[in-house]
């Protein structure tokens, strides 16, 4: 929940290349098409469609990395 709200307001290039993901790695993790990830790429979070954000979210935040088993 906090996340979105300190990072509504950047944009999606930005927040990807903080995780270091290039386009075609993005839209991976997705399942969507590289166009896709290229036509919202200069929105900023809140401007992408809910259906998407929601999908988005969890991967800037790095929620796979909690599943490691150190």
């Amino acid at each position: 929940m906090f996340f979105y709200f300190r990072n509504k307001n950047k944009k999606i290039s930005y927040l990807r290349k903080n995780m270091s993901y290039t386009v075609k790695e993005l839209a991976l993790k997705l399942k969507v098409d590289d166009c896709i990830v290229f036509r919202i790429d200069n929105l900023k979070l809140k401007e992408v469609d809910k259906k998407l954000r929601e999908r988005l979210i969890p991967i800037f935040r790095g929620d796979m990395y909690d599943n490691i088993p150190w």
